[in-house]
C-alpha cells in the first residue's frame, strides 16, 4: 500500500558556486496590528515580486521575511487585549501568515524574531542616558510610549512619536519632543537618568560613508532612499542608545543591564539573520559570504535609516565579514481616497479587508504594483481600481489571451479544434516581423526595469506587449485570414499564442495565480514552463515569437479571466471602508442590531379587537411587558474608565484598591476582589468597563464608589476584565442597541435591578460582552472579554 504522508520538505537553499545568490528581505511587520495595503506594496509584495523574477531568470534566490514581535508597540497592544505579549505576538503571526498567503506571498522563510535563534549583537559603549519616566505609569518610557510637538522647523505634527515624526520623517529621541505626553495616560513625563548601551556611530562614520558611497551606486539604490541617508549623514552620526526600560524584548546579556532589553530598531534587522538561521543552521552561507551573495532589501520610506545607517553600522562595528546590502528599494507613501492610510487610526483597506471584497488577489496584486510609489506618494481609489480592472486587465489582457485561446478552441472549420497550428515562413511576414520587433524591445526594457527593480515600469512593459498584440489581431483581421489566407493566419496565431505564453513568464511575478491559470488554458505545466532565463534560450526567442510553442500542441479549454467591476460594486466597496476601523466595527454591530430589532417586529403578530377579556389579557401581557423593559440594562451606568493607580489592600490579602478615571473631576476609588485572578502589573493604566450607579460600601475599612466589571468561566476559576476598545474616550458612557434612557441615579439594594440585570451578561462566541444578546457598545466599538 502506498504511504499516505506528504513528501518530505526540499533541503534549504545554500549559495550555488558560479551562480548568481540573491538574499531578499523585506522589512519585518510588526505584530500589534494587521497590515494595511500601503505597508503590503513596499515590503512583503514588491520583495515577492523581485524574488519571483529572480526565480524565473534561473537565478538562486532566497526570499527572508517575519514579524517583529519584541519592543513597545507589542507591549502597548499587550495591554490593550489584555494578554501576554507573546499571546499577541501568536495571533497576530498566524494572521499576517495568513493574509500573505492570500496574497499568494511565497517566502522561502516567514519567521518571528521572537525565535531562539534570535542572535544577541551588542558592540557598544556603556554611558548615561536621559530618559522620560511616567510618575503616573510608574515606569520609563520607551520611545514610542512618547508623543508631543515634532521639534523639527517649518514642521507642524503635534503627534510625533518619541523615535520620529511621520510627517517630516526626521528622527528624534524622546526628551526633544515639545510639551511631551505618555501615550498611555497622557500625562507629562519627567527626566529621569538611566544606564544604557550606545552605538557608537560617529566612531563608525567613515566606514559607514564610504559604504553608503560606494553601495548606492553599485546597487542603484533608490534616490528616495540615498537622500533619507545623506540627510543622516548631514545631520552628523551620534551616538544611537540601543537598549530600553521594557521587559518583551531580547535581554542585554551583561550583569548591569540585567533589566533591559535590545531596542527593537537594533535588534529587528538582526531578525533578517536568526529567521535565516532558523531556516537553516549554514546561515553563514548567506550572511557572511559577501562575495558570493546580493543582499536586496525592500521597505517604505520611514524604514530607511535603520537599513542605510544603523543596520549597517552594527555589522561593520563587528570587524566581522558580513554580506552587506547591495540594494535598496524604497516606497514613498500609498495615500488612501482623501487621506492617509494609517495603521495605528485603523485607516484604509487592509490585508484582511482585501479578502472580503471578492476581488481575486491577483487584480489587487497587479493594481497595487501599478500605483507602487517608487518616486513620490500615490493614491489609492476605488474608481481607478475599477478603472484599472476593467480596461487594463479585462479589455487589454484578458480580452487578448481569451481571443486567442478561443480562436484556437474552435472546431476545423471555423478554428484549429485546440492545435497549434505550424507557421513556416513566419519572420517573412511583414506584420509578424514587424510585431516580433516591437516584441524584443518591450522585453529588453522589462529586463532592464526589473534588474533595477523598477516593478512598476517592468510591469507597464510587459503589459505594453498584451496592447501591441490586440492591434496585431487587429490589423491582421485573422478571421478573414482563415478563409482567405489560411497560411498567413496560422502565422497570425501561432505568433498570438507565443505572446499568451511570453506573457505568463513575464507576468508571473505579478499575478501568479493568473500566471498559473493561463498554463492551465495553454495545457503546459507551471513547474516545468515558468521560465525565462538566458541559459534555456528563452529571452532569444522572444525575438521569433512564433518559436515559444511547438505546432501540433494541444490547448485545454480557454475561459474568461476577468470580471468586470461594475458601479455598484464600488458604491458599496467606498462606503464599507469609509472612516476607522473602530468606527466600521460599531456600525456593523449597530447595523446588525438594527437587522435584529426588525426581524423580530416582523415576526410579530399584533391583531386587533376580540373579547374584553381578551383584550384585557393583552393589556395585562403589556403592562408585563412595558415593567420589564424597565428594568433593562439602560438602567446601568456603565462607563470607560482608566485606571490610574492600583494597589494591595492594606488590610486585605484578596482586595485591591484602585484609583479609576470615569471621567469626572477626580477618579473614584475603587476596591475589587481580583487579586487571586489578574497580577497587579496588569491593572495598571488599562482601561475597563465600570459600573457607576452602585450604592458606596466600605470593604475592609476603605469605601468602594463603583465596581469593575468582569467575566468569570462557569468554575470560578478563571475571571477576566471586561475591556473597552483602544480609542474609546474614558468616561463615555456603554450603550446597548435597542435599550434607551437615562440610567438610575443610584441601583438600591431593595429593587435588586443589578441582581436581575447581571443574570442576563454573559461573553457570546466572538468574545464579545453582552447584555442579552446586544453588545457592550461605545464609540469605538464593543467591549470583549
Amino acid at each position: 500500500m502506498a504511504s499516505s504522508s506528504s513528501p518530505p520538505p526540499p533541503p534549504p537553499k545554500l549559495p550555488i558556486p558560479g551562480r548568481r545568490n540573491i538574499l531578499i528581505t523585506s522589512a519585518l511587520p510588526y505584530v500589534n496590528n494587521v497590515q494595511h495595503l500601503g505597508n503590503i506594496i513596499g515590503c512583503v509584495l514588491s520583495a515577492d515580486v523581485f524574488a519571483r523574477y529572480c526565480r524565473l531568470r534561473g537565478y538562486n534566490a532566497l526570499y527572508i521575511c517575519g514579524t517583529d514581535e519584541y519592543g513597545t508597540a507589542t507591549e502597548t497592544k499587550a495591554m490593550e487585549e489584555n494578554c501576554s505579549p507573546k499571546e499577541i505576538c501568536d495571533k497576530y503571526h498566524a494572521i499576517h501568515d495568513e493574509v500573505y498567503k492570500w496574497f499568494d506571498i511565497k517566502f522561502d522563510k516567514f519567521g518571528r524574531t521572537s525565535s531562539p535563534q534570535q542572535t544577541e549583537i551588542c558592540h557598544a559603549a556603556g554611558t548615561a542616558c536621559i530618559v522620560l519616566y511616567c510618575d503616573t505609569c510608574q515606569r520609563f518610557l520607551a520611545d514610542r510610549l512618547v508623543e508631543g510637538a515634532c521639534p523639527t522647523q517649518g514642521c507642524t505634527n503635534k503627534a510625533a512619536r518619541g523615535d520620529q515624526c511621520d510627517n517630516c520623517s526626521h528622527m528624534l529621541n524622546p526628551t526633544e519632543l515639545i510639551d511631551p505626553k505618555c501615550k498611555v495616560c497622557k500625562n507629562t513625563p519627567h527626566i529621569r537618568e538611566t544606564d544604557h548601551l550606545f552605538l557608537e556611530l560617529a566612531l563608525l562614520k567613515k566606514k559607514s560613508v564610504d559604504y553608503i558611497n560606494d553601495t548606492s551606486v553599485a546597487g542603484m539604490w533608490s534616490q528616495n532612499a540615498i537622500q533619507a541617508a545623506n540627510a543622516w549623514l548631514k545631520e552628523g552620526l551620534k551616538p544611537r542608545c540601543i537598549t530600553r526600560d521594557l521587559k518583551w524584548g531580547v535581554p542585554v546579556p551583561m550583569e548591569k543591564y540585567k533589566d533591559k532589553v535590545f531596542y527593537v530598531w537594533f535588534d529587528a534587522p538582526i531578525g533578517y539573520v536568526s529567521i535565516t538561521a532558523s531556516y537553516t543552521p549554514e546561515w553563514e552561507k548567506w550572511w557572511k559570504n559577501p562575495d558570493n551573495v546580493e543582499l536586496f532589501q525592500f521597505m517604505g520610506k520611514d524604514n530607511v535609516p535603520f537599513h542605510t545607517i544603523m543596520f549597517p553600522s552594527t555589522l561593520l562595528g563587528t570587524g566581522e565579514n558580513w554580506t552587506m546590502m547591495k540594494a535598496i528599494s524604497v516606497t514613498e507613501y500609498l495615500n488612501y481616497e482623501a487621506g492617509k492610510f494609517s495603521k495605528s487610526n485603523g485607516i484604509g483597506v487592509f490585508g484582511n479587508d482585501a479578502k472580503d471584497t471578492n476581488i481575486p488577489p491577483e487584480v489587487w496584486r497587479y493594481y497595487l504594483l501599478m500605483c507602487r510609489p517608487e518616486a513620490s506618494d500615490t493614491l489609492f481609489t476605488w474608481t481607478d481600481l475599477q478603472a484599472k480592472l476593467n480596461s487594463e486587465l479585462l479589455n487589454n489582457l484578458g480580452n487578448f489571451i481569451n481571443r486567442v485561446l478561443s480562436f484556437i478552441a474552435k472546431p476545423a472549420g471555423a478554428g484549429y479544434d485546440s492545435i497549434i497550428p505550424d507557421a513556416p515562413g513566419a519572420e517573412s511576414h511583414p506584420l509578424t516581423s514587424e510585431l516580433a520587433e516591437k516584441t524584443s524591445i518591450r522585453v529588453e526594457q522589462y529586463l532592464d526595469a526589473m534588474e533595477k527593480v523598477k516593478l512598476k515600469r517592468g510591469l507597464k512593459s510587459a503589459m505594453g506587449i498584451s496592447s501591441d498584440g490586440n492591434a496585431y489581431l487587429q490589423e491582421s483581421e485573422f478571421w478573414k485570414l482563415y478563409k482567405e489566407d489560411p497560411v498567413s493566419c496560422a502565422i497570425v496565431i501561432k505568433t498570438s499564442v507565443g505572446l499568451v505564453y511570453l506573457l505568463t513568464c513575464l507576468l508571473e511575478p505579478f499575478m501568479p495565480s493568473l500566471s498559473n491559470e493561463v498554463l492551465r488554458q495553454l495545457n503546459l505545466s507551471p513547474e516545468e514552463n515558468l521560465s525565462f532565463s538566458d541559459e534555456k534560450g528563452e529571452i532569444v526567442k522572444a525575438k521569433t515569437p512564433w518559436d515559444f510553442l511547438p505546432a501540433g500542441h494541444k490547448i485545454g479549454r480557454p475561459t474568461p479571466l476577468f470580471e468586470e467591476l461594475k458601479d455598484e460594486n464600488v458604491s458599496e466597496h467606498r462606503k464599507k471602508y469609509a472612516g476607522s476601523q473602530a468606527e466600521r466595527s460599531s456600525k456593523e454591530v449597530a447595523d446588525a442590531e438594527a437587522m435584529k430589532i426588525a426581524n423580530q417586529l416582523k415576526s410579530t403578530t399584533l391583531s386587533e379587537g376580540g373579547s374584553k377579556k381578551e383584550q384585557k389579557k393583552q393589556s395585562g401581557s403589556s403592562k408585563s411587558k412595558a415593567a420589564e423593559a424597565e428594568v433593562s440594562a439602560a438602567k446601568l451606568d456603565i462607563r470607560v474608565g482608566l485606571i490610574r493607580n492600583a494597589e494591595k489592600h492594606p488590610d486585605a490579602d484578596s482586595l485591591y484598591v484602585e484609583e479609576i478615571d470615569v471621567g469626572e473631576e477626580a477618579p473614584r476609588t475603587v476596591v475589587s476582589g481580583l487579586v487571586k485572578y489578574i497580577p497587579l502589573e496588569e491593572m495598571q493604566n488599562r482601561k475597563v468597563c465600570v459600573l457607576c450607579n452602585l450604592k458606596p460600601v466600605a470593604m475592609r475599612g476603605i469605601k468602594s464608589h463603583a465596581m469593575v466589571l468582569a467575566a468569570s468561566s462557569d468554575d470560578h476559576t478563571k475571571v477576566e476584565l471586561v475591556k473597552p476598545p483602544a480609542d474609546a474616550a474614558v468616561g463615555e458612557r456603554v450603550t446597548f442597541a435597542g435599550y434607551s434612557g437615562e440610567p438610575e441615579a443610584s441601583l438600591s439594594g431593595k429593587s435588586k435591578v443589578w441582581e436581575k440585570l447581571a443574570a442576563d451578561l454573559h461573553s457570546n462566541g466572538e468574545l464579545v460582552a453582552c447584555y442579552k444578546d446586544v453588545p457592550f457598545t461605545t464609540s469605538a466599538g464593543v467591549c470583549k472579554v
